[in-house]
């Protein structure tokens, strides 16, 4: 049996027959669309009948394959040509969004009809998401009106998560944002989102999405300010997203000054440089003093390695900041900077428990030093304290606090 050799294949006259369930299947979006037209048609402008005719037609049709044809249709009525135009010799349907009337219940009505859908068939999901990215890019394609649609319906579904933040992307486009489109079609997409939801949830889901802090780039480079985006959004309705907006800057502003600044303190700036910068700073990004010495206070604590012997970190913490006096000093100018200051301290020495003993010492020295004034002492004193600490913290000043008192009182007398 093993001698008999085997019969080596020959090249001619051998044919192998394909299983038909091997056969690839032509792709032909046309029959696919013609389907789900002539299925539109039948149940008119009922979007109830239609989200049960998608519900029932994906058991029969390819949507998985035809998945931008059949979102295609149902925004724009027929199959999309680069650019964003119907194709005349296409068959069309008037049971979409673009043909739909322009108002947010309308949509709202259209976004249950994806979001169904895409709740039934779950692998629709990424192919939707990479359709609203296509027809983004295509908005100067679209008519004002489908663009306004398009808009409120985007704002919906991105409230009820059936799309992800980062499909904005695509508004940043240079042409579009050239052009002024991309900042039109944000004020209706983020006026439905915010009427859907509120503020603090659409500012968390471009937080996710790292896209908080991009939101002027709907603008060209020359009109990237938050004045001219707040004016703009504000003047279109949106001052909620011009607050939101402008806080994103005053925070971005904030540690990157904090971060600079104590870059310059390790390098061992002069301090009137250090001055001049933060002044500067305060002035470009509107920065109000009280906010800034709190900055220049934990920039100024963040630069020691601090000792961990209570009886030693007090001298330690004298020491260093009679060195950085006149900084502090220059940015307690007002009041309120000098009550901010006496709160920071306090709450530093209480979340760091080797400076508890130090708190009067170091009041005492800023008073010296001229960072600090008897009236907002006495007010920290009297009422302006914050829970942290206070038992300790009040009985360490009670003698300084009464010295203070009697001068001020002698003063008054002479």
């Amino acid at each position: 049996m093993n001698n008999q050799k085997q019969q080596k294949p020959t090249l001619s006259g051998q044919r192998f027959k394909t299983r038909k369930r091997d056969e690839k299947e032509r792709f032909d979006p046309t029959q696919f669309q013609d389907c789900i037209i002539q299925g539109l048609t039948e149940t008119g402008t009922d979007l109830e009948a239609v989200a049960k005719f998608l519900d029932a037609s994906g058991a029969k049709l390819d949507y998985r394959r035809y998945a931008e044809t059949l979102f295609d249709i149902l925004v724009a009525g027929g199959m999309l040509a680069p650019g964003g135009t119907l194709a005349d010799d296409m068959m069309r349907t008037d049971v979409c969004v673009f043909a739909a009337q322009e108002d947010l219940e309308t949509m709202q009505a259209f976004a249950q009809v994806f979001n169904k859908l895409i709740r039934r068939y779950k692998y629709l999901e990424k192919g939707f998401e990479d359709e609203v990215k296509k027809l983004l890019l295509f908005l100067k394609g679209f008519s004002e009106s489908e663009r306004n649609k398009l808009a409120m319906l985007t704002g919906v579904l991105l409230a009820n998560g059936t799309l992800n933040a980062s499909i904005l992307n695509s508004l940043y486009n240079e042409n579009l944002v050239k052009e002024g489109v991309s900042a039109a079609f944000a004020v209706k997409l983020f006026k439905s989102w915010i009427n859907e939801k509120d503020i603090n949830a659409v500012a968390a889901s471009l937080r996710k999405v790292s896209m908080d802090n991009r939101l002027m780039e709907l603008f060209p480079a020359n009109k990237q300010s938050v004045e001219h985006f707040t004016k703009y959004f504000t003047e279109a309705g949106l001052k909620e997203l011009s607050e939101y907006v402008r806080n994103q800057q005053t925070i971005g502003a904030r540690k990157e000054l904090q971060k600079e600044l104590q870059e310059q303190m390790s390098r061992g700036d002069p301090f009137k440089d250090i001055i001049l910068y933060v002044k500067e700073e305060m002035k470009k990004n509107n920065i109000p003093e009280p906010v800034v010495i709190g900055i220049v206070w934990s920039s100024v604590m963040s630069t020691v390695e601090w000792n961990k012997k209570e009886e030693l970190v007090a001298e330690q913490a004298i020491k260093h900041l009679k060195q950085y006096s006149p900084l502090l000093a220059a940015f307690t100018t007002q009041g309120q900077s000098e009550l901010t200051l006496l709160l920071k301290i306090q709450e530093y020495c209480y979340d760091n428990i080797h400076f508890m003993k130090a708190f009067q010492k170091i009041v005492v020295l800023f008073y010296k030093a001229e960072v600090l004034s008897e009236e907002p002492i006495l007010k920290w004193y009297k009422d302006a304290h914050v829970a942290k600490g206070k038992s300790v913290f009040l009985e360490q000043m009670k003698k300084f606090v009464e010295w203070l008192k009697n001068a001020e009182e002698a003063e008054e007398g002479d």
